[in-house]
């Protein structure tokens, strides 16, 4: 009974320590990888060698570049309801197909070679060594929105407001869809090259570059600050987040992730054979890694035991602002699960301007004294509700 016993907990060890690890992807093996989408049951994958797809959560891939570029790495990608685009070496592409075929579309990109790609509601971006460009038609024609003689590597969004990290000026914003640029730098030292951004609610992380690490700003990006917590110091390349956690790649230590908005970090790299991450996704069942040399691996969530609070759908649907646009008061209609918690007023350029707490199911909020233009309201746990409040 008692060596049963042993075998049973013994066994019970082993499968836990083979399921807790990093799988690398069948197809992926000794390739380069650089980016990541999951779009449903869609995994995209792109490097040096093309675009890849699975449809089993990651688990196999297989080249799936037709159309795309096949002279250089695919860098990046995005998405909307229909369709899926890259940002390579040479120029945008379009695939209607879930990446089975693709087209290319970079009619008006003066530097075809791509740092990042953002879809933003009807609008496309796409980053480069000529600065940022904007489409409005899918991709089928392109114009500079800014930046022209700047290196931009990354894009993201909160909102409508546009976030770039650059190679030698630091980080940018824009809340005019890239007609005027804010370089946004207070509090990040001397690190001006950032080569990955990401928003979670209204909270940004980039990635700095050598000797530096991740820097959070919870302030559209007005101050920022290099996290610690357990998180290596170093170059990082790749960010992935839900409402749950957000996770970041380093060149050269691996993964980590934190499930209280940055404030500690775990490192996860187990089973991985190559520490060197370019980027990571999450998709309904697994944490994706792209690697320099190595390929594509996956990480269970499960593994994480994670616990649920309240989700972007959840928050959404607690929370409606009239009258919007505004002269003077709003009345804020939250549902009861929001009643007591803090509330924060910012304007365009990340300044907070006015805070409180929501008192009831329809708090008002006198904004008579404000000038005329774009605000932000943010609600609830981390503030992670973001409305948007037009100000005549």
């Amino acid at each position: 009974m008692k060596n049963s016993l042993l075998q049973i907990l013994l066994f019970c060890c082993i499968s836990y320590s083979t399921f807790a690890q990093w799988q690398q992807s069948a197809g992926t093996a000794g390739l380069n990888m650089q980016s990541l989408l999951t779009n449903g049951i869609y995994n995209l994958a792109g490097g040096k060698t093309g675009a890849y797809l699975s449809t089993d959560s990651a688990a196999n891939y297989s080249l799936s570049n037709t159309g795309n570029d096949n002279a250089g790495p695919t860098r990046g990608f995005t998405k909307d309801n229909n369709l899926i685009y890259t940002c390579t070496s040479q120029g945008a592409f379009r695939s209607s197909d879930n990446g089975a075929t693709w087209v290319s579309k970079s009619v008006g990109l003066t530097n075809l070679l791509g740092g990042g790609i953002l879809k933003v509601g009807s609008k496309l971006f796409y980053v480069g060594p000529t600065g940022v460009f904007i489409s409005t038609d899918q991709g089928d024609n392109w114009s500079a929105s800014g930046l022209s003689t700047t290196d931009v590597r990354c894009i993201t969004a909160i909102h409508d407001t546009l976030f770039v990290g650059t190679n030698g000026a630091g980080i940018y914003k824009s809340i005019d869809w890239g007609a005027n640029w804010i370089q946004i730098n207070n509090g990040l030292g001397n690190s001006t090259n950032f080569r990955a951004i990401e928003s979670k609610g209204n909270t940004l992380f980039a990635g700095g570059p050598i000797g530096t690490g991740v820097y959070r700003s919870t302030d559209f990006g007005a101050n920022w600050t290099l996290l610690a917590g357990g998180l290596a110091s170093g170059s990082y390349r790749g960010f992935a987040s839900n409402t749950q956690l957000i996770v970041a790649g380093s060149f050269g230590g691996g993964v980590f992730y934190s499930t209280d908005n940055g404030n500690n970090w775990t490192t996860i790299n187990t089973g991985l054979t190559d520490l060197t991450i370019f980027d990571l996704e999450l998709n309904d069942n697994y944490i994706i890694a792209a690697t320099n040399t190595q390929g594509v691996f996956r990480f269970a969530l499960s593994n994480l035991n994670l616990t649920s609070g309240f989700s972007d759908s959840d928050v959404n649907d607690a929370i409606s602002i009239f009258p919007n646009p505004t002269t003077n008061q709003i009345s804020v209609k939250a549902d009861d699960k929001l009643i007591g918690t803090a509330y924060t007023i910012y304007d365009h350029i990340g300044k907070s301007v006015f805070s409180g707490i929501i008192i009831n199911e329809n708090t008002s909020i006198e904004m008579g004294n404000l000038p005329g233009g774009i605000y932000m309201l943010c609600v609830g746990d981390n503030m992670k509700q973001i409305s948007k409040i037009i100000k005549q």
